[in-house]
């Protein structure tokens, strides 16, 4: 699937300066079309009422987690292959390995810049890869 900076981003959050921070990156890489949303439930209302290219969602939020989303999203059958980046302060092995068994398209420990977010976007859309 080749990557079109055009399309809508979904930047899921609790943290409204984390949002910031990522919507300033994806904008820094190129994207305009970005949209947030402040926990998983609200994101998955969202993504039900417009199809997102792609969504880059926190771990920790309440009441839904972004993991919780990612669960909910793969398996309903329309939201099922929206691409999916995961973005957590924790690197532990086992949350990495439940989120790519649960079908998550990347990975994205904090901190991070935009170098890393470019990687990371890259590597789920590897037509686009400059």
């Amino acid at each position: 699937m080749a990557m079109d900076l055009s399309m809508p981003v979904l930047v899921v959050d609790d943290y409204n300066t984390m949002i910031r921070i990522i919507r300033n990156l994806l904008k820094q890489l190129g994207f305009e079309n970005i949209d947030d949303a402040s926990d998983g439930s609200a994101a998955l209302a969202k993504m039900r009422g417009k199809k997102y290219g792609l969504v880059i969602s926190d771990w920790n939020m309440e009441p839904m987690t972004g993991y919780e989303l990612l669960k909910e999203v793969r398996s309903d059958p329309n939201l099922a292959t929206t691409p999916f980046i995961m973005i957590t302060a924790e690197s532990k092995t086992e949350n990495v390995i439940a989120a790519k068994k649960a079908g998550v398209n990347n990975y994205i420990v904090k901190p991070f810049n935009a170098a890393t977010l470019k990687t990371k976007i890259d590597a789920v859309f590897p037509d686009h890869a400059a």
